[in-house]
């Protein structure tokens, strides 16, 4: 049964495949999210579950080894050839440990659905091009200038520290968000992250750079506040997606930041569909 009444919901962020679980923090035993979708059938019943018509998949991870989800592009190439209902982000990293890994998966390029770049920095590097090494600078370059040649957004994961810290993130949409497309994923991550993103998030878009994100994860006011300026201020509701980050969410809480909001339906509806319509139609 469906938990959502919409026609129409195209989910931007959400993971398949196997995922180990990991002893995080120091636990005796391994952690791992509630439901993992292993397979394209498993998938495509949680999608039906939750009224999904469309999704946007990429690699399943969060073990602590950054090969680890280059392991699973297969599973998302093989998903989105099945059926149209899919598109598929293909996994990258700018470590120069995985520099073969990545030069592999950009060959994937040009393969039907395959419609975005996906990269975290939790499993090491940084954001921030000030802080490159020779090496991490031409694979960033090489990861930025695919996307950009081919048009296709990079999600890259934000939090309030570390390597994916949004400072980082900023600094490099500030260097190169007018050639490519950056999609922040969790605008920003935990409410620290939330204050520092919404503001400037604005300011790149009024600036003319290509930056786009979803409220998965958010946390506190954060999603509730961008909304709301998006509506005051008339600027940035094309440049926000819905996106569940199943399964390390809940669709039912990601889903009613949205719905629940006091906001105008024609902006929900640009959440919920338009504005991934008019991100990836022309790959439909």
């Amino acid at each position: 049964m469906s938990v959502v009444k919409r026609k129409k919901i195209f989910d931007n962020h959400s993971h398949i495949g196997p995922v180990p679980g990991f002893a995080y923090y120091g636990l005796p035993q391994a952690v791992k999210p509630t439901t993992d979708y292993d397979k394209t059938d498993d998938y495509i019943k949680g999608m039906d579950k939750h009224g999904v018509d469309r999704a946007l998949v990429m690699s399943n991870y969060g073990y602590p080894d950054s090969a680890q989800p280059f392991t699973l592009n297969p599973l998302v190439a093989d998903s989105v050839q099945k059926t149209d209902r899919l598109m598929g982000a293909i996994w990258v990293s700018a470590l120069p440990k995985d520099k073969e890994r990545t030069t592999e998966a950009l060959k994937l390029i040009g393969e039907k659905g395959l419609v975005a770049l996906k990269t975290t920095c939790l499993l090491g590097g940084t954001f921030n091009p000030e802080q490159w090494d020779k090496d991490s600078t031409e694979l960033w370059e090489m990861i930025l200038g695919a996307a950009a040649a081919n048009d296709m957004p990079f999600h890259i994961h934000t939090s309030p520290g570390g390597g994916s810290d949004i400072d980082g993130a900023l600094a490099l949409i500030r260097k190169f968000g007018k050639k490519t497309k950056i999609h922040v994923v969790h605008m920003g991550g935990g409410v620290s992250g939330h204050i520092k993103f919404v503001p400037r998030f604005f300011e790149l878009v009024e600036e003319g750079y290509q930056v786009y994100t979803d409220s998965s994860w958010a946390v506190g006011f954060g999603s509730t506040w961008l909304l709301e300026e998006i509506e005051r201020r008339g600027v940035g509701g094309d440049r926000f997606l819905f996106g569940s980050d199943i399964p390390w969410s809940d669709f039912a809480s990601e889903y009613w930041k949205i719905e629940g909001a006091d906001v105008s339906e024609k902006l929900k509806e640009d959440i919920f569909w338009n504005n991934a319509e008019k991100l990836y139609g022309k790959f439909w």
